[in-house]
């Protein structure tokens, strides 16, 4: 019996951008995913105090994002559980509803170096294989206090870009069209934040100025 291989990749995708695209297709390839699940955060314990587009927004640009990926699935469910987002909460759960697959979490180097702040950490190193995405030839690099947990992790060379969503909100924040940021977005996405006039002052901001 085959055993399926199943890859998470999570995030606030406010908004999603192509380095977000182009880290999902690296890991769906270079792993041999059978399929790689995008969860969406609803409120992420470490960025609760930040606000966020609306969930909704949220969720429908990273469908047009996806739109015609293959082996890509869309799991609303973080955007739908009350309270903050914990990662164990969901593996937990996506474990129990798919026994005998084999799961990957796949993250950035940053995250990586942080990991030992994640709730339940040592729970999730023994649930999954940590696949780290950093420069090319460069080894992920864990915490210290992961040094006493072995654990399974893999290295994904993803090419540099800079692209980054905070850049991407103080654009459009100051001003700059929606359609002109295709090129970080993709066309889809910029197309549905200039549709929604997401991320810019609204009108009555706008005439304070």
């Amino acid at each position: 019996m085959t055993v399926r291989r199943i890859g998470l990749l999570g995030g606030s995708f406010d908004p999603p951008h192509l380095a977000h695209l182009a880290l999902g297709r690296l890991a769906r390839d270079a792993l041999a995913l059978d399929e790689l699940r995008w969860l969406p955060a609803g409120t992420p314990w470490q960025k609760a105090a930040r606000a966020r587009a609306p969930a909704a927004h949220r969720r429908a640009m990273l469908a047009a994002l996806l739109d015609g990926e293959p082996r890509c699935v869309l799991d609303e469910r973080e955007l739908q559980r009350p309270g903050l987002t914990y990662t164990i909460d969901t593996v937990r759960a996506l474990q129990a509803e798919q026994p005998g697959a084999e799961w990957f979490l796949v993250i950035g180097q940053d995250q990586y170096a942080r990991f030992d702040t994640w709730r339940d950490w040592p729970e999730l190193l023994q649930r999954l294989t940590l696949a780290v995405a950093g420069r090319a030839g460069t080894a992920p690099l864990a915490p210290a206090a992961l040094a006493g947990h072995p654990h399974r992790v893999v290295a994904l060379d993803l090419p540099r870009l800079d692209i980054a969503a905070t850049d991407i909100r103080r654009r459009l924040a100051a001003g700059e069209p929606a359609l002109s940021l295709a090129p970080l977005v993709g066309p889809a996405v910029a197309r549905y934040i200039d549709q929604h006039r997401l991320y810019t002052p609204s009108p009555k901001e706008d005439s304070r100025r």
